[in-house]
């Protein structure tokens, strides 16, 4: 979603989001999704890396989340958004 319009992107689709623009995104579907995101400048990759679970291969899929998992990983990127000069818009179920 940005700035109010919702687009869903299929394979092979590109999206860009100016910089500094409030956004999300999220997978919608129940099936894994993979998203590659390039960040100009450079730097905002290192707040993903932070945040991230390494896999062993590229096409692994994440680990669930429970509750207390998903509770973790949301404090863990507030705490890092500072470092990284971003602003984490969260929805009501993620406060």
């Amino acid at each position: 979603t940005f700035r109010g319009q919702t687009s869903i992107a299929k394979i092979g689709d590109t999206v860009n989001i100016p910089a500094n623009a409030p956004h999300v995104f999220r997978n919608a579907s129940d099936r894994p999704a993979r998203l590659l995101c390039l960040c100009a400048p450079a730097g905002q990759e290192d707040f993903f890396r932070e945040i991230g679970v390494p896999l062993a291969h590229r096409t692994q899929a994440p680990p669930p989340l429970d509750a207390d998992a998903q509770a973790a990983f949301v404090a863990k990127a507030m705490a890092l958004a500072p470092k990284y000069r971003t602003q984490l818009l969260l929805g009501p179920s993620e406060t």
